[in-house]
């Protein structure tokens, strides 16, 4: 664990991090800035301010054990409520006194935990940490697998209808099976749904409207390749410009109903 005093080293182990209950917390930092001279001497708060800060800009070189510019650091301290200003001159602070590590490359200077303090393994210990990754590589490959083998039955188990819904779709079914019987009774006991004259007004309305349909599209199809005969324009961009639409275009067949009137023409004949 790396302490907080600059004044004093220690050697930090790498894997471990200072705990965040000892991390002072950004209103802390604040309280520490705004202290008034009444409660503390000035110089008492200014050192005590800059102890804190030293130490939580140390403790954060020292966990990233990175290279890192200044504006990393003041970036990543934000919560702290730090300005850079403070941060560059603990830095350079921290290096001077020899607690880090830095490098100038042209005006900037790159900073770095130093290495001596960490406990770096050696061969052995290298080979048992990648045998170990390794190995957590598979459990983790065998929890996805059992992960994903869940997931799919769960899937399953939610597409199936419950109990309730079968009893629902059930009572659904028996309605509509029941209305069905009950036509099916009237049409085998001979009784008439429809009055003769009524169907016969219904068919010549039908017949009268398919014909009418079939005149309109003979009409508008003569006149449509009159206009559209000499035109250098694209008939479809042409249509769409008039906002004009074909029975297809509204999903609508026309030959459907012409075969249905075919149909009504042969069985008056049969009937006649």
């Amino acid at each position: 664990m790396c302490i907080l005093n600059p004044g004093r080293t220690k050697r930090c182990d790498y894997r471990r991090r200072l705990p965040s209950r000892l991390l002072p917390s950004s209103a802390l930092v604040r309280r520490l800035r705004r202290s008034p001279a009444s409660r503390a001497p000035a110089s008492t708060s200014s050192c005590c301010f800059r102890r804190i800060l030293t130490g939580i800009v140390l403790n954060f070189v020292n966990e990233q054990n990175r290279p890192l510019n200044s504006q990393n650091v003041a970036d990543a301290l934000q919560k702290f409520n730090l300005k850079k200003t403070a941060v560059q001159k603990t830095l350079d602070a921290l290096a001077d006194s020899g607690q880090i590590s830095f490098k100038e490359y042209g005006k900037q200077k790159i900073y770095l935990a130093r290495q001596d303090q960490f406990n770096i393994p050696n061969g052995d210990e290298l080979e048992g940490m990648k045998q170990a990754n390794i190995k957590l590589q598979e459990e983790l490959a065998d929890q996805k697998k059992a992960i994903a083998e869940v997931e799919s039955e769960v899937r399953s188990l939610q597409s199936n209808l419950t109990l309730e819904e079968i009893k629902s779709k059930e009572a659904k079914l028996q309605k509509e099976v029941q209305g069905m019987e009950e036509k099916l009774n009237k049409l085998r006991s001979g009784v008439i749904l429809v009055k003769p004259e009524d169907k016969k007004i219904i068919e010549e309305s039908f017949t009268e409207k398919v014909n009418q349909w079939r005149k309109r599209k003979r009409m508008f199809k003569e006149l449509w390749d009159n206009i559209t005969e000499n035109s250098p324009k694209d008939q479809k961009e042409f249509k769409e410009e008039l906002g004009l639409e074909y029975d297809e275009d509204v999903d609508v067949n026309f030959q459907s109903y012409s075969d249905m009137l075919t149909s009504l023409s042969k069985r008056r004949k049969i009937s006649r």
